[in-house]
């Protein structure tokens, strides 16, 4: 049961990173492991400002390459997106964001993901190579942030 969370201080607004993080189609050309995304269904949030999109996403590690699907629930009114397991080889998936205003300018990324594979052998697999994996990803949204974005908010 693999756990993450990470709070990180980005010199870009809220909004900016919001829409980066949003952009899930744009994934597979800067995301470690993730080599294709489509997207299965886009309709409105029910009540409210936002959207709900169904995506399928294949992560390629090594000799495994899986599919799973997952719902990205975008409210820009409250910058939060939630990521919740559809299905694939997972056990379940929760993936949360969150951005804030950070004092002196820039932006708190707020950041949590728990999953659990269903196979045994991957989720030792993961187990091992874990925390490098999240470094490697949060580090890859860094860098996708400093190419779209600059070096500091604009």
């Amino acid at each position: 049961m693999p756990t993450h969370a990470e709070k990180r201080v980005m010199p870009y607004s809220p909004q900016q990173m919001y829409d980066l993080i949003a952009d899930i189609r744009k994934y597979p050309e800067f995301l470690p492991w993730c080599s294709a995304c489509r997207i299965r269904s886009t309709r409105p949030l029910s009540g409210g400002e936002g959207s709900v999109i169904d995506a399928d996403m294949v992560i390629s590690f090594k000799v495994f390459r899986e599919k799973f699907g997952s719902r990205v629930t975008l409210r820009p009114e409250n910058s939060t997106i939630d990521v919740e397991y559809l299905d694939g080889p997972f056990r379940y998936l929760n993936n949360h964001w969150k951005f804030l205003p950070a004092e002196g300018g820039g932006c708190e990324v707020d950041f949590f993901v728990d999953f659990e594979f269903k196979s045994a052998i991957l989720q030792k697999i993961i187990g091992v190579v874990f925390g490098e994996a999240m470094q490697r990803i949060v580090r890859a949204f860094e860098q996708r942030a400093e190419k779209l974005y600059g070096a500091s908010t604009s």
